[in-house]
């Protein structure tokens, strides 16, 4: 019985997903087209300009983002406009950063839009200012059943993303005009994976509010983003992590530019989902039920957030095997971040299975995500704090 019902499972996904596929091409317009030919373009004079930065498999991870990114924007439009809006004040950015003599990085402090909104600090400053505000305005929309706040927090969520996404980009040049031993893709440290975490997490939550069309669920996601937030500008200010450092030699990797954000999609789904677990208690408790989303719609959020997290986290994790077996010579060894890596991948591996064998459901399953959310950080955050191993780089 249950096997007939694990097909009948893996049938419906195999034909939602063809479907699906058939129905992005099926809708393809002109600026659809152009978008993917700006991709191309883009990829044949990066590989034309900076060729001499790159080994082979930077060059593969290159020009195959190309048709994976061009998917997603043709897949979902304001993706699509996110990665033009934030590429183009990304260039913005680079041209005033341009003196007679070229690039130099002293023009921060004196180019007035570098200063005040354009470099990397100053743009992520400012994505932490819409991310308090998003929040603020969600909650207030929440509680005072507000029609105008949702669709502004909405909106300041976005407009955090514009510029987060933009000062990661402008980072990442920042970097190579330190020097081109020093320029890294910015992914490399606490700091800049928690700007990773909120714009991911953010991405996420955007979208699931737009195919269901629910404001309220940003009164609980944009919480677990500002927390992130708040450590970014403690960390800031207490160890001066906005700076920016060479990379330590394990980190010298092609690895990491695919290994890292793939982390970080899990990462960020399992937080969503255990943050709309919350949700899901309170009504199931009877506690602000009339404002909440029925407890069938938030029960599929929490589904596809980890069914998404786990797959990112799986691809992550063997990613991270063979980036491991690369650099120290095995592919596993038992590390701190490498066994509570693996606790992580069994906990959501046990939630997903009892959830298509079982048909696991309701507060047990939200008890479930949110305790998920508790063994996540401790992976995340915990282990760089109290335990000590091969990813030493990365303790606070």
């Amino acid at each position: 019985m249950e096997t007939k019902y694990v097909s009948s499972v893996q049938g419906g996904w195999t034909l939602t997903l063809r479907q699906s596929i058939a129905d992005v091409f099926k809708s393809l317009q002109w600026v659809d087209y152009l978008f993917a030919i700006a991709l191309v373009i883009g990829a044949v004079v990066a590989e034309m300009k900076f060729s001499g930065y790159m080994d082979g498999y930077e060059q593969a991870i290159l020009f195959c983002s190309v048709p994976v990114l061009a998917f997603l924007g043709w897949s979902w439009a304001p993706l699509r406009n996110l990665m033009i809006g934030a590429t183009a004040l990304a260039f913005l950015a680079i041209y005033f950063y341009q003196t007679p003599e070229g690039g130099s990085l002293a023009r921060s402090e004196q180019a007035f839009f570098l200063k005040y909104m354009l470099s990397s600090q100053s743009a992520i400053l400012w994505m932490s200012v819409f991310f308090a505000l998003s929040t603020l305005f969600y909650s207030l929309s929440f509680a005072l059943r507000s029609n105008a706040m949702g669709p502004a927090a909405s909106k300041l969520s976005w407009a955090a993303v514009y510029i987060g996404l933009t000062g990661m980009l402008v980072r990442w040049y920042e970097s190579y005009l330190m020097g081109a031993d020093i320029g890294h893709i910015p992914i490399s440290n606490l700091y800049e994976v928690f700007i990773l975490f909120c714009l991911i997490t953010a991405l996420f939550h955007l979208y699931y509010e737009a195919r269901y069309q629910s404001l309220v669920l940003g009164a609980f996601v944009l919480w677990i983003i500002l927390a992130a937030v708040a450590f970014i500008f403690w960390y800031s200010v207490s160890r001066d992590a906005h700076q920016i450092q060479p990379l330590v030699p394990a980190l010298q990797s092609w690895w990491m530019k695919i290994h890292v954000p793939a982390n970080f999609i899990g990462y960020g789904t399992f937080a969503l989902a255990a943050m709309v677990a919350i949700a899901y208690l309170l009504k199931s408790k009877n506690i602000l039920a009339d404002r909440l989303p029925s407890l069938e719609l938030m029960d599929d959020v929490m589904y596809k957030a980890i069914a998404v997290g786990f797959a990112f986290f799986t691809i992550a994790t063997i990613l991270g095997a063979l980036w491991a077996a690369e650099a120290w010579g095995g592919y596993w060894s038992w590390d701190p971040k490498e066994t509570w890596a693996l606790i992580v991948w069994l906990n959501y591996a046990a939630w997903l299975h009892m959830r298509l064998m079982k048909g696991l459901r309701g507060v047990v399953a939200a008890w479930w995500a949110l305790v998920g959310l508790l063994v996540t950080t401790f992976a995340f955050i915990g282990v760089n704090m109290f335990l000590s191993g091969l990813h030493s780089y990365g303790t606070l």
